[in-house]
């Protein structure tokens, strides 16, 4: 037990040597013997008794005053730090599986941790972690939340694996937001493996102490029995309920599915063969391209923001990768007009200078079908003058003038390292990562604080880059400050967590399924041969509701960089706030700090795409745990969400099983909050609730209020339907006037508090309003410069008039509350809103007031504000008008101004006046608004 936690220390990073720990327990052998009595007292089963350990602990501490020697101190407090922070172990386990039979211990011990509670790990701490040892290996698995998931991975870097995934898991927390789950990761080590050049010995080796590694870990892991909780025995739980435990194939463990599912059967898990996806019964990525096609939506999304249709027309490439691998074989298969100038992986270098599009098509498809290809198969006279494949062995490779146009270099030769740099500096339209390994930093950085020593010879810098496009199809290709560093010399990056999220996102949803069609197994309505079956039958489905959630996440990042600087001010208050939180360390994701922000924006530079990736998944992160921590996921109509998270074949013959998934409430607020987020973008919950003082939770209701009654969701679709008709800066202005009327149509359902009521009954209330403004608006909207731009640029004309008449539509909320309060009908009220407007010069006024300056927070909400009270005057004025008036409109309206024609004479002078004015102020505006008061 000692021994297994000194192997824990050196993982995280523990500053005193094995020898030191070893010696300070040879130093103190009674209190060596304390310690190991103090873990008996508190995990054997059968001697377990909290009193006494309490008592023991002060017995230790009491022994700890009296060490002299500073160092073996802080080993002895260390390991009862240790002690203290694990919550359960496999110590006393026997038996095969959950059995709990008698018969001999474990060969591995595996300890629980509540990663906070130990001192001095390095940050980011996750929430649990299990530290698996043995003779033979060592693992770790660190999960950030008790419904987590993530890869596991053979590494290969004994001496600080855990380090390595830390590193995997704080990137696949950021990439988990798509999903159910939060991220976890895991890794292990072999310590006694066979000579690797003895390939069958090693392989069998490590398929042996990866399974005995999950043994590690479901030791520790609750399991389900219907709705009942069953903890595993022989084992003492200082922590709550934890039976969620899926995981996932990574580096090294790519085929080792179906072995890690046998372990599941083997344990009886409540999760079968969802508790490693992608095994025989599941979703094959490769043969899906599911992760490359993922990433191909963000390529696709960067060529259309420069105009460009790569489905249609040529572009240049350079990859890592060969086509043999998963992503960047199925990655060069997905547009036919690639023109794959050079590639490398860890075997080859590819060069072909001027390849024939076509007939290079062809042979890329023959060797991804080709199995264990390498670039040596690729037939070299179909390669152009000048090109060729070289072992990356060789001392050093000519490059002829053909490959140095391409490269734009003018080396005659180069060491492979040397070529290989150039390729990643190559004048290219697109660097498709889609290989293992860290091959751009930023200058600041150094290779070793990169961590991948195979790579410091061919490493480049961010600045460096001379592509116009990145797609990350891999993992950790780039360091974070590596993108920052790219994207602000103009290159278009994300981060891999955007890119090749795909995959984890079809594994999330296999898992979900198969937990969904074994409720129908376990009743007898199906037979797991005709589970399999439906399965298979959805892949295309699954395919398309994961590439939905590629498409929209880089949507959301495309359209919020068109606001660039604009939304830094909003931004900085959102980092602020989750770093007061708790939840966001900024120099740990690389986030500028608040004066590194008052220099972009003095420099007009906002953050960059990479920055806001992280931004956005932490906004998610935070948005997860306000829904789950609410009532929402019970509303009925915001849960069915649940039924659109899964294909409509499984919603049609399965659906009265969806509400009875395990998982239900946080699928809710998953699909939800992205659902959201995607559509308007990182900082609109915060501000929202910043300016109203409403709970997120709610911010999220009145959000998918004002969806539904304006209508969004066909408008959205109408645009997302002009991809490549029309240019993206053009979507990007429709989908950004639009987000003008969701925000402040969700700050004014806070506001006047109409959430309280059933979702169904808020529709039917405002929809009616909202669909007659629309229509009265339409002449106004045709005038519209921006209508008349849209068209101009390729719009159909319905859809940029309506999407002109946003800003107007607003009111049709207003009007719908008077309507309801003066039992008027809506088009009768919609008419002397519009007349009261004309009448006092409204829209002027609310002209001046949009055109006062809002660089900072505090001058927005002033801005806003004013824009809220001429609405709250123009709503109360027309109200007034209905209340004391018979006729149609005009007689209303004229017997009002009759009994207000003092006021109204003194009110319109000041308008005048104010009018008159080159540029209004606040205080003018603020004068002009109180003074309309009076009216109302």
């Amino acid at each position: 037990m000692l021994r297994a936690y000194a192997k824990y220390l050196k993982q995280i990073g523990f500053a005193l040597s094995q020898g030191a720990i070893e010696a300070a327990l040879g130093m103190h052998p009674r209190i060596a013997r304390m310690l190991v009595a103090l873990f008996k007292l508190r995990f054997d089963p059968a001697a377990r008794d909290p009193q006494a350990e309490r008592s023991q602990v002060n017995a230790i501490e009491q022994a700890l005053d009296r060490v002299s020697n500073l160092s073996e101190d802080r080993v002895l407090r260390q390991l009862l730090a240790l002690i203290q922070a694990t919550v359960r172990t496999n110590y006393w386990r026997t038996g095969v599986g959950h059995s709990g039979a008698a018969g001999a211990r474990r060969s591995f011990a595996s300890f629980k941790f509540v990663s906070a509670e130990v001192p001095g790990l390095p940050e980011p701490k996750p929430l649990y972690e299990i530290f698996v040892y043995s003779p033979r290996f060592e693992g770790i698995h660190l999960r950030g939340g008790k419904v987590a998931r993530g890869g596991l991975r053979w590494s290969d870097r004994p001496e600080d694996f855990r380090t390595e995934v830390l590193g995997l898991v704080k990137a696949q927390m950021v990439k988990n937001t798509v999903i159910v789950p939060v991220g976890s990761k895991g890794g292990f080590v072999l310590k006694k493996a066979p000579p690797a050049s003895d390939r069958d010995a090693y392989l069998k080796e490590g398929i042996a102490c990866y399974q005995d590694y999950l043994r590690g870990l479901l030791d520790l892991t609750d399991n389900l029995a219907g709705t009942l909780v069953v903890p595993p025995p022989q084992v003492v739980r200082h922590d709550d309920d934890d039976p969620y435990l899926v995981v996932a194939a990574d580096k090294g463990t790519a085929t080792f599915s179906d072995h890690a599912n046998a372990v599941s059967k083997e344990y009886g898990h409540w999760l079968g063969d969802a508790f490693a996806s992608g095994g025989s019964v599941g979703y094959d990525h490769k043969a899906m391209g599911i992760t490359a096609r993922g990433a191909w939506e963000s390529v696709k999304r960067f060529f259309r923001e420069k105009g460009r249709d790569i489905q249609s027309s040529e572009f240049t490439v350079v990859g890592i990768g060969d086509m043999s691998g998963d992503v960047f074989g199925n990655g060069m298969l997905l547009s036919p007009h690639i023109r794959l100038l050079a590639a490398f992986d860890h075997r080859h270098i590819f060069i072909d200078p001027n390849p024939d599009v076509a007939a290079s098509f062809a042979e890329r498809e023959r060797l991804f079908k080709l199995p264990r290809s390498s670039w040596a198969d690729y037939d070299t006279s179909l390669i152009s003058d000048g090109g060729g494949v070289w072992a990356r062995s060789e001392k050093s490779i000519p490059v002829s003038p053909q490959a140095r146009a391409v490269l734009g270099i003018a080396a005659e030769r180069l060491a492979p390292t040397e070529l290989l740099s150039a390729i990643l500096k190559a004048p290219v339209d697109l660097l498709y990562n889609g290989g293992i390994g860290t091959y751009v930093k930023a200058s600041s950085e150094s290779h070793t604080e990169v961590g991948d020593r195979a790579n410091d010879g061919l490493r480049i810098n961010g600045r460096d880059l001379r592509c116009q496009v990145v797609g990350e199809g891999g993992n950790l290709g780039f360091t974070q400050r590596g993108r920052i560093e790219a994207a602000l010399g103009g290159v278009s990056i994300n981060t891999d967590a955007i890119d090749n999220s795909a995959g984890v996102d079809t594994s999330d949803h296999e898992v979900n399924i198969k937990i969904l069609l074994g409720l129908a197994v376990a009743e007898g309505e199906i037979t797991e041969k005709q589970r399999n079956t439906v399965l298979a039958q959805m892949t295309d489905d699954v395919a398309a509701l994961v590439l939905r959630d590629n498409y929209f996440q880089t949507q959301a990042l495309s359209v919020t960089h068109r606001l660039g600087v604009r939304l830094l001010d909003q931004e900085a208050r959102f980092m602020r706030f989750l770093e007061k939180a708790g939840r966001l360390n900024r120099a740990i994701e690389f986030l500028p700090t608040d004066d590194e922000i008052a220099e972009r924006a003095a420099r007009g530079i906002g953050l960059t795409t990479p920055e806001r990736a992280v931004l956005l998944a932490y906004c998610k992160m935070w948005l997860f745990d306000e829904i789950l921590a609410s009532d929402l996921p019970e509303d009925p109509w915001i849960g069915s969400a649940l039924a659109r998270y899964f294909p409509a074949q499984l919603r049609e013959k399965f659906g009265t099983h969806i509400p009875r998934h395990p998982l239900k409430r946080e699928i809710v607020a998953t699909h939800v909050l992205n659902s959201m987020v995607n559509r308007v973008g990182t900082t609109f919950t915060h501000r929202i609730a910043d300016m109203t003082g409403a709970k997120p939770a709610q911010v999220v209701r009145a959000y998918l209020a004002t969806r539904e009654v304006m209508g969004h969701v066909a408008l959205w679709q109408l645009i997302e339907a002009l991809d490549n008709k029309v240019s993206d800066s053009v979507q990007s202005e429709m989908l950004i006037e639009e987000g003008w009327l969701t925000a402040r149509a969700t700050a004014w359902f806070l506001r006047y508090k109409r959430l309280s009521e059933p979702m169904e009954q808020t529709f039917k209330r405002f929809t009616p309003a909202v669909d007659a403004l629309r229509e009265k608006l339409a002449d106004e909207a045709a005038a519209s410069p921006k209508a008349i731009a849209w068209i101009a640029a390729g719009v159909p004309a319905p859809l940029a008039l309506r999407v002109a008449s946003a800003e107007g539509l607003y009111a049709a909320l207003d009007i719908a509350e008077v309507a309801e309060s003066a039992h008027r009908s809506v088009v009768e009220v919609a008419e002397v809103h519009a007349r009261v407007a004309a009448r006092l010069g409204l829209a002027r006024l609310r002209q001046q007031i949009e055109a006062l300056t809002a660089d900072s927070y505090w001058q927005s909400l002033a801005r806003g504000a004013l824009g809220d009270d001429l609405f709250g005057l123009q709503r109360s004025i027309t109200h007034e008008v209905l209340s004391g008036g018979e006729g149609g409109a005009t007689q209303m309206l004229a017997a009002w101004e009759a009994n207000n024609a003092l006021g109204l004479e003194r009110a319109q002078r000041l308008l005048t006046e104010l009018g008159d004015a080159k540029a209004a102020d606040l205080a003018m505006l603020s004068v002009a608004l109180r003074e309309l008061r009076n009216l109302a």
